[in-house]
């Protein structure tokens, strides 16, 4: 479906096209959504092809290609973590890697996870139970002493010989089960390592092997979903108060290793029918790991999974099952993730309604005619002068809208002149718009009235003095979180209770607007102190200034040196040398 310029709005496909495309253009139709894409369209444009199965694919692919703004979009380009354990090595390695791509061959690989979070816990988790060594190999072949982990028994030190190579690769073994969900055998295997080393009077390693059983009987006890093999990829989908979520629940070896929430903006259609929309973009919006089976909480048809699956063998040459009944620990995969499902819409609707709230009490306290619908931030952050950043944060009925995030770098004001820092940055903000820019119904400034003052200043002249309420936040005495003042461009202040959840409001997009300051003024300062004064110099290459820097022993020594001595040097002539010299010394 294509719009006014032939941008390319919906990819779509249907057995049958007259009733697919007829749909679109019902009298009924009442979700604002498929209003506006019909509303948009210009020209239908037609692909055949020999078999669903090709035109699943290629619908993935255009989907995938040309991102038409009204199809489900999963945005979701980053590759999937996994753990990773190295084989070659004498001692093996331990560790967290995103894709399968660059992965030794040889290596055994568990996953995918569902966040780099879930690793790092599993990780931790590994180095309790098994202490297999996670640091990099240079790091493991230069050590001379044990580190840190040893000293909190997360490590044995295999880096120094403190632990010999057949109990290491035990140990590794031990972390493999695990990973497999083997707990039952590896508990059996443990117990009677134990004994054994009881029986030779090893106590010490008769001690290591007692904390591992009881860490796997403790782990045992508290997971949820325990002790069946197989692998799947478990969905559930639930329509509640007109939102529809979609729980993954990602099963390897038994074992529950996550899950992530997708929320769909289309609640008419039949569950069926959105639940294989959304199967049909899942796994060709990145390269997947496909599992056995895929679990879903929809009843389909067979013919409707067929198509998919034939289409999931073409491009990952794997047979997959599809289920919606399934019973015992697979029914208890369904249900964990149902509840994950609608806990996911419960969460997101009480949060909607704790903004109304908050955004309807902060018009009633500063008297605003209307619910402001766009509130943008603005704060101002530097050292002593030094790399100076203005950020901009939005937050609007949704909440915080990271997305439209912005930060300004200012330039040519006096150092530490934050009056002038926040003017630059309210004109960078707003020159450029137009009638259709969208405009915030209240500004937020963090500082007192010289900064409101000089914000104001700036709208008058851009002409957006009348279209936009501005304020300010000032610290109290003392700076003391709860004694602010808020500032109106009439001269007059106010404070609010500190127990006043518009104050509160206020407060939190303040501190958000500051944090976003202080991270792009780091990044900034790190990146210009960074930098060397010699990679301004022009005709002095990396390997110019490497020999300058090596003669002299490091920058101060080129910034002592003579224009004679800097000529010295192999490379440097006396023109270049006054050159270097000049700029140094300027």
């Amino acid at each position: 479906m294509l719009g006014a310029q032939g941008e390319v709005l919906y990819v779509g496909k249907a057995k049958s096209l007259k009733n697919r495309v007829s749909s679109y253009f019902q009298k009924n139709i009442t979700h604002p959504k498929t209003q506006a894409l019909v509303a948009k369209i210009c020209d239908i444009e037609l692909t055949i092809t020999h078999s669903e199965v090709e035109a699943l694919l290629l619908e993935q692919n255009l989907i995938k290609t040309l991102k038409p703004p009204f199809n489900i979009l999963l945005k979701d380009d980053k590759s999937y973590p996994y753990i990773v354990i190295t084989a070659k090595e004498d001692f093996p390695q331990i560790s967290i890697q995103r894709g399968k791509k660059n992965i030794v061959q040889g290596a055994r690989v568990f996953g995918p996870y569902p966040s780099a979070q879930s690793v790092h816990e599993a990780l931790l988790l590994l180095q309790r139970l098994f202490q297999v060594r996670q640091c990099d190999d240079s790091t493991f072949k230069h050590r001379d002493r044990p580190c840190m982990q040893y000293q909190i028994k997360r490590c044995r030190a295999p880096c120094v010989g403190l632990i010999s190579q057949p109990d290491y690769q035990q140990d590794v073994d031990s972390t493999i089960r695990f990973l497999e969900g083997k707990n039952t055998e590896l508990q059996q295997q443990i117990a009677q390592q134990m004994e054994q080393a009881s029986l030779a009077l090893n106590f010490e390693a008769a001690a290591i092997y007692r904390d591992q059983l009881l860490n796997l009987r403790q782990i045992q006890t508290q997971q949820a979903v325990y002790g069946e093999q197989g692998e799947a990829d478990v969905f559930a989908l639930v329509i509640e108060q007109g939102l529809a979520a979609i729980q993954v629940l990602y099963v390897r070896g038994g074992r529950v290793l996550g899950s992530k929430n997708y929320f769909l903006t289309s609640t008419e259609s039949e569950s069926s029918t959105i639940m294989m929309e959304f199967l049909s973009g899942f796994y060709w919006q990145q390269e997947r790991d496909i599992p056995q089976e895929i679990i879903i909480n929809c009843a389909v048809q067979d013919e409707q999974t067929q198509s998919l699956k034939q289409a999931l063998f073409s491009s990952y040459q794997r047979k997959v099952h599809i289920k919606s009944r399934v019973k015992e620990h697979r029914a208890a995969w369904l249900h964990l993730a149902e509840l994950n499902a609608k806990e996911a819409i419960k969460s997101h609707l009480q949060t909607k309604m704790q903004v109304t709230a908050r955004l309807q009490a902060l018009q009633k306290s500063l008297q605003l005619a209307n619910i402001p619908q766009r509130i943008e931030c603005f704060d101002i952050s530097h050292l002593q002068g030094e790399a100076t950043v203005a950020s901009c944060v939005v937050y609007d009925l949704q909440g915080a809208k990271r997305k439209d995030y912005r930060h300004f770098l200012i330039k040519n004001i006096q150092a530490g002149d934050d009056y002038a820092a926040m003017e630059q940055a309210i004109q960078q903000r707003f020159k450029k718009v137009n009638a259709e820019s969208v405009l915030p119904d209240l500004l937020l400034i963090d500082g007192g009235k010289g900064q409101l003052d000089k914000t104001q200043q700036a709208l008058i002249q851009l002409a957006l003095a009348e279209q936009i309420t501005t304020i300010a936040i000032s610290k109290g005495e003392g700076r003391k979180a709860g004694l602010e003042t808020i500032h109106f461009t009439t001269g007059q202040t106010l404070q609010l209770a500190s127990d006043d959840i518009a104050f509160h409001l206020l407060q939190f997009i303040r501190d958000e607007a500051h944090r976003f300051a202080i991270t792009k003024h780091r990044a900034k300062r790190d990146k210009a102190r960074q930098s060397s004064p010699l990679e301004a110099i022009p005709n002095l290459g990396a390997k110019r200034r490497r020999a300058l820097l090596q003669h002299f022993g490091g920058l101060q020594g080129v910034i002592n040196a003579s224009q004679q001595q800097l000529a010295q040097v192999e490379g440097i002539g006396l023109n270049l040398a006054q050159i270097i010299y000049d700029i140094l010394h300027g």
